[in-house]
């Protein structure tokens, strides 16, 4: 009996062994391969496309992947630029999620100062880098599959539309996560970290005002202003901010306003989102933001008709999943600045007016089981349909905001390229465990299960809409 469960714990341990040796040399050849990714990660950035127009950044990921033999699904959920690239069959399923849309009007060259590149839009959350390195992760994931001879299958989610699109939440509505075992992805920012993921419910609309035009000076009294309408309403919603939750997020943008002054304007336009930690706040204050809106227009003699662009839920966070992220990330650690990218990262530097600290980019941040939530994400939907974790790393220079210059700029260079790597290797090792250990997916469901609660519904903050697909038009 001694010598069965000696050969038993042998063999056990020989496998763990040669596991371990087969990962460290899948992760070395991520190393081999920076600059093959670093080149896909710059084209992506210098596309440029914004949510439903990432066309050529969807053909570069689809085409990598296929040379991977991974079995692509394009256009799904009804979003052009969506797409599932398998490989393997069977379960566990694990999905690893990967963005590509860029944001209008934050053009910028790589340069440590501010320079437009003449294009419409740029990478100002990295999701060129998010892509990429979630493609490298997969390839990787596949690799050790192949490799391992283990059952499974490897999913890549191409997710367009993140930056108010809402493109995950029509996957997950459409069912295409529903036999996930657990999803890894992760995003571009100043530092190295995998705390539980926090971010805000979202809702977002575009309120269209309809007037009628007249000479402002010759004729004023025929005219009814659609502006003022949307100037009634921003007026009321800013009164508002003193009678909601503290913590709740109003903005705003109006995207049309008229055309020429001595023109009483027949049409304008103005774009919300409504945010807080919880969905029930933000549908409460977004019923209110319509009220609000019906007012306006019955004040000014105009009409209303809005129409809902986005919707996202808050994130559900993972413990169990998360902590073996941030031990992966540890393990992988960060990484140090040449000389050339020190200079650059000082410039940026001066640029925000502080110092730079580089802590936090050749290691990793301290595990904060409580993070605050500062911005909204489509993976907040996926979090309330299976496991998901998530992580960050040192894509931009520290202190450096998203939806910044800054960001764009650091994006395209070499800083960009070595953050993507960390996160990519994290994910990799991160979904390798997984395919090596049941034991967490089971314990990972079962506090997902436990957090979501027997009676949870998914419903759609969105509601029934068909994907925004010319909201950036």
């Amino acid at each position: 009996m001694k010598k069965i469960t000696f050969l038993f714990c042998f063999l056990l341990l020989s496998g763990v062994l040669l596991a371990q040796k087969k990962q460290s040399k899948l992760i070395s050849e991520l190393d081999d391969n920076t600059e093959a990714y670093g080149e896909i990660a710059h084209k992506i950035w210098s596309f440029a496309e914004m949510g439903y127009q990432e066309e050529q950044s969807v053909a570069l990921l689809q085409e990598t992947l296929k040379e991977e033999d991974f079995t692509v699904e394009a256009g799904v959920a009804g979003m052009p630029t969506a797409f599932i690239a398998s490989y393997g069959s069977g379960k566990p399923v694990i999905a690893v999620l990967g963005e590509y849309d860029a944001l209008p009007g934050l053009s910028q060259k790589a340069v440590a100062h501010k320079e437009s590149n003449g294009g419409v839009a740029g990478h100002a959350c990295g999701h060129h880098l998010f892509g990429t390195a979630s493609t490298a992760a997969a390839i990787t994931i596949k690799k050790y599959l192949e490799e391992t001879g283990k059952s499974g299958t490897i999913r890549f989610y191409g997710c367009p539309a993140e930056e108010g699109g809402s493109g995950k939440v029509y996957l997950t509505r459409a069912g295409l996560f529903n036999d996930v075992d657990a999803v890894i992805n992760w995003h571009p920012g100043n530092a190295n970290g995998a705390d539980p993921g926090a971010a805000l419910a979202n809702k977002s609309a575009k309120f269209r005002f309809h007037g009628i035009a007249a000479h402002a000076a010759g004729a004023p009294e025929k005219g009814r202003s659609a502006l003022d309408g949307v100037e009634a309403m921003n007026y009321m919603v800013n009164m508002m901010r003193e009678h909601v939750p503290e913590d709740t997020r109003i903005h705003y943008v109006i995207t049309d306003g008229g055309k020429a002054p001595n023109v009483v304007p027949d049409f304008a336009e103005v774009y919300y989102y409504a945010r807080h930690t919880t969905r029930d706040v933000v549908i409460d204050v977004f019923d209110r933001m319509v009220k609000a809106a019906e007012g306006a227009a019955l004040g000014t003699g105009t009409t209303m008709d809005y129409e809902m662009i986005g919707g996202t839920h808050e994130l559900l966070p993972n413990l169990t999943l998360q902590k073996l992220m941030y031990d992966n990330l540890t393990e992988v650690g960060g990484y140090t600045y040449t000389p050339e990218e020190r200079e650059f990262a000082e410039e940026i530097a001066a640029s925000l007016n502080t110092d730079l600290n580089v802590k936090n980019v050749e290691g990793v941040s301290e595990y904060n089981p409580n993070p605050e939530a500062g911005g909204s994400t489509d993976v907040g939907d996926v979090s309330f349909t299976v496991p998901t974790v998530g992580l960050y790393t040192a894509t931009w220079v520290p202190e450096t905001p998203a939806h910044s210059w800054q960001a764009v700029a650091a994006g395209g260079t070499s800083i960009g390229v070595k953050g993507m790597m960390v996160a990519a290797k994290t994910m990799a090792k991160t979904g390798m465990d997984l395919f090596d250990d049941p034991a967490i997916l089971k314990a990972a469901k079962k506090e997902f299960e436990e957090k979501r609660g027997a009676d949870f519904e998914y419903i759609p903050l969105l509601g029934d809409r068909e994907p925004a697909l010319d909201y950036r038009n």
